[in-house]
């Protein structure tokens, strides 16, 4: 039984956020999600614009969006050691204030090889940021409210596909790319402040160093967990990362309904974050199989699916429906598999998630250009498989209400 259903204690003061009335405190740290990750994505939006204004190719442009994601993965595990004894609502004010520097840079970079060096802040700030963020839900609310704070804060994840990167990407379209980047330095900065002004202090209640990892994975359901994670992730960006190739083969999409599928898309991944919020909140082992098994059925359906219009169409959005549930779900999972180390697992976990997005999109592109888009869609779909079979040889242990309310 997970340890999460053995300890009782008193709930936290910051824990009392969410019954006073100060639930704006989730909202705030679900907008340093939201800028960390339009930050992340809106290369892909310019990459054209990038590429022809630092005169560099294409291929060369996405530099941009692969160096962050390898960086967070690193700064995921390493800024938790390195900050450990500071208070949470510092480093969080910090990093977004280091992510406007990192857009400011962006936007005034003279060459392509000053625009990776700014890549690279941004991805300590992606990395941070989730690490210490995930975390989060379960001090700002109470335990009967931890697992919808959790879900709210991811659903700056969602929504950064929804609204940040189209409106950011909207923006360098009209007025050049360096403003895009450059009104996510003042969004950045909003943050900060916001940050600043509605969170209590959040003194650090882990002191993580490096030998902790390794003491994390000897914990076996963390480990299937991190595991599952790894091969869903892997698939869906390994199929979704071209997704715009399996779209075109589709008789009757042109690039302006490929546009609006893609925010149908988006839209249905805040549904299904909550959805899945909900569900994991009581049982995320539960939540896992029902996504992973989702994920694969949508997948594969995908590949018959590319003569028919109506049935791509429903197909890409029970996509976004299943995965929007992912990171939520997965975190819930992790807080309830090391309630005693919850910030080290989360630490854990967002640097899992960025090394499987790295692959995902490394691999899939390996395969896209030996087997076309049919090739994507059977191997996320495959990876998917997987990592349904991980999840559904692990034992359910249930989910205490409030999960990861054990080591306050």
């Amino acid at each position: 039984m997970s340890q999460s259903t053995q300890s009782v204690q008193l709930p936290s003061p910051e824990g009392q956020l969410a019954s006073s009335g100060h639930r704006v405190a989730v909202l705030a740290v679900a907008t340093a999600t939201f800028s960390v990750v339009t930050t992340e994505m809106l290369p892909v939006g310019l990459l054209t614009s990038i590429g022809s204004g630092l005169r560099v190719s294409d291929g060369t442009a996405g530099l941009a969006v692969t160096l962050p994601g390898i960086v967070a993965a690193l700064a995921a595990l390493l800024l938790p050691v390195a900050v450990r004894g500071a208070d949470r609502r510092t480093v969080l004010c910090v990093l977004t204030v280091l992510l406007a520097v990192a857009n400011l840079a962006s936007a005034l970079a003279p060459t392509f090889a000053v625009l990776l060096v700014a890549r690279v802040l941004v991805g300590v700030c992606i990395g941070g940021v989730w690490a210490i963020a995930a975390g989060l839900g379960v001090r700002l609310a109470t335990a009967e409210a931890a697992g919808r704070a959790t879900a709210v804060i991811f659903s700056g994840i969602a929504v950064a596909s929804v609204l940040g990167v189209p409106a950011g990407t909207l923006l360098g379209e009209l007025a050049g790319w360096r403003w895009g980047f450059a009104a996510l330095a003042v969004l950045a900065l909003a943050v900060a402040a916001l940050l600043r002004t509605v969170l209590p202090r959040l003194p650090a209640h882990e002191g993580i160093r490096l030998g902790a990892f390794p003491g994390l994975l000897r914990i076996g359901r963390l480990r299937t967990g991190l595991l599952a994670v790894t091969l869903l992730v892997t698939g869906h960006f390994a199929a979704y990362t071209y997704i715009r190739p399996v779209l075109e083969r589709v008789p009757g999409i042109g690039a302006g309904l490929i546009s609006t599928l893609l925010l149908a898309y988006g839209t249905a991944g805040i549904v299904g974050n909550f959805a899945g919020g909900a569900v994991a909140a009581r049982d995320p082992r539960r939540a896992l199989l029902t996504i992973s098994a989702g994920l694969a059925a949508v997948v594969l359906l995908m590949v018959p699916a590319g003569a028919a219009l109506a049935a791509s169409v429903a197909l890409l959005v029970a996509w976004g429906l299943a995965y929007g549930g992912v990171s939520v779900s997965a975190q819930n999972w992790v807080m309830d598999a090391a309630p005693h180390a919850r910030e080290a697992a989360s630490a854990l976990f967002a640097g899992v998630f960025n090394v499987a997005i790295a692959l995902g999109a490394f691999v899939g592109g390996r395969v896209a250009d030996g087997h076309g888009a049919g090739g994507v869609l059977w191997l996320g779909g495959g990876f998917a498989v997987l990592s349904m079979a991980v999840v559904a040889c692990t034992r359910s242990t249930g989910h205490a209400k409030g999960a990861a309310t054990a080591s306050r």
